[in-house]
C-alpha cells in the first residue's frame, strides 16, 4: 500500500472565501476526522488567482480513501448547503524509491 495524495480545486469568489473556509472546515474537516486512513488535510489560496482555492488530502492508501462511498460524499456536500461548490479532483500516489 502507499499513500493517496487527494487534490481539489474550488472557484470561490474572494468576498465569500472566509465564510466558506470556515464551513467546509466545520462539514468536511469534521467529516474526514471520522475516517480510517485520513491523514491529514491543508487548504491552500492560490496567490494568482484569488477566486481559487486547492485542498490537498493525505491519505494512509488508496483503499482507505476508496472506503468513503459515494452516499456518504453526497451527504456531507448536502451539509454544505448553499456553500457547496464544484470542484475538479487529482489524486498521486507517493512512491517510495529504495
Amino acid at each position: 500500500m502507499s499513500q493517496v495524495i487527494e487534490m481539489l480545486r474550488f472557484e470561490v469568489s474572494a468576498s465569500d472565501r472566509k465564510e466558506w473556509l470556515a464551513v467546509e472546515h466545520r462539514v468536511w474537516t469534521g467529516f474526514l476526522k471520522t475516517i480510517p486512513g485520513f491523514q491529514h488535510k491543508e487548504t491552500w489560496v492560490d496567490d494568482d488567482d484569488p477566486d481559487a482555492i486547492t485542498v490537498v488530502i493525505w491519505w494512509e492508501s488508496r483503499e482507505h480513501w476508496g472506503a468513503v462511498t459515494p452516499e456518504q460524499c453526497a451527504s456531507v456536500d448536502r451539509e454544505m448547503g448553499e456553500w457547496l461548490r464544484p470542484c475538479t479532483m487529482r489524486s498521486w500516489r507517493v512512491v517510495q524509491v529504495d
